[in-house]
């Protein structure tokens, strides 16, 4: 295990599943099997591609028991990881297919978040989705559970899913909900489209973060805008291989954002269809980029800069972060 402590922003509870909790959610599930189809291979012919290989995560969450084993199953890999502060999201609506209401499974999660964040020591948040593929009902449905769940471990609102295959017009609404509501915004953009998907997103969400956005190199106007208003990228290069945002790891622009002052954090994505902990991604970034453990705890501080918490947790988590990159 490294030394170095480490902050997550971006991490889709349903695509983090380790085989150990599939077993016991399903015992006939075999190592092979879900190699097979929970894990996606390394390279996948496109966003869409890599994300069906989702649903086999989220079909086996849909009792609050499930959603508890999954939490705290995520959480043993937070602990091996050494991660200090982690965002955990999901999208409620896909956890109903067997009766529970989406107030129940917000409500089982943050149960199960409360519970490991006493267990382990591990500070956290949750993250609820709406998705690119969802009308504009469902995503004020979701934006609605985060207003409230406002004073739970749920923190902030998002849309992922593939942008290049599903319009923004119909979750503008959503959006504007959470403006006028005061909700904390990040949104999946710059992944399956280009620096153009960013610029819309942030005109019409206004969010403080952007999941993904490593496409916005592909304009130099947009780069500097990411750069003179902080708006923090939360960039998975592993994950952008493995959909074919980028051809290499060799080639992922991260290097160069960060180097150009943009605000980033590293993070995996999803643990179980990438198949990466955060100990991998930085060796990979030490290898391609001879990246220093000073640079990954600049990532990590303005990782907590931009996490959906408030000052004196913030302040906390600095102070560990320091402490520890300094130990």
């Amino acid at each position: 295990m490294s030394l170095l402590r480490k902050v997550e922003l971006h991490l889709h509870l349903d695509c983090s599943l380790s085989y150990a909790a599939v077993s016991h959610l399903a015992p006939e599930i075999t190592r092979a099997q879900y190699d097979a189809e929970f894990v996606a291979p390394a390279q996948c012919a496109s966003l869409a591609d890599f994300l069906t290989r989702a649903p086999r995560g989220f079909q086996l969450m849909q009792t609050e028991d499930a959603l508890r084993i999954v939490t705290e199953d995520l959480f043993e890999q937070l602990a091996a990881d050494n991660v200090l502060y982690a965002e955990l999201r999901f999208a409620p609506l896909l956890h109903t297919y067997q009766g529970l209401t989406p107030e129940a499974i917000v409500a089982a999660v943050d149960r199960a978040t409360e519970q490991c964040i006493r267990a382990t020591g591990i500070e956290a948040r949750l993250i609820l989705c709406t998705l690119r593929h969802f009308n504009t009902e469902q995503s004020l449905q979701t934006v609605q559970l985060v207003h409230q769940f406002v004073g739970t471990r749920v923190a902030a609102f998002d849309i992922a899913g593939d942008e290049a295959g599903f319009p923004i017009a119909p979750h503008i609404p959503a959006y504007r909900y959470a403006i006028d509501h005061g909700l904390h915004r990040t949104a999946h953009a710059g992944e399956a489209r280009g620096a153009d998907s960013v610029w819309e997103t942030l005109e019409h969400f206004k969010p403080t973060r952007i999941g993904h956005g490593v496409r916005s190199i592909e304009d130099p106007a947009l780069i500097q805008h990411l750069r003179q208003t902080r708006i923090h990228l939360e960039v998975c290069p592993s994950s952008n291989v493995q959909t074919r945002t980028t051809p290499t790891y060799a080639e992922h622009c991260v290097d160069r954002m960060y180097r150009d002052g943009v605000s980033l954090g590293i993070n995996t994505d999803a643990r179980t269809i990438t198949n990466v902990t955060l100990e991998q991604e930085y060796a990979r970034l030490r290898k391609h980029f001879a990246w220093t453990d000073e640079q990954l705890t600049a990532c990590n501080r303005e990782a907590l800069r931009a996490a959906f918490i408030n000052d004196p947790t913030r302040a906390r988590l600095l102070e560990r972060l320091t402490h520890a990159a300094s130990s």
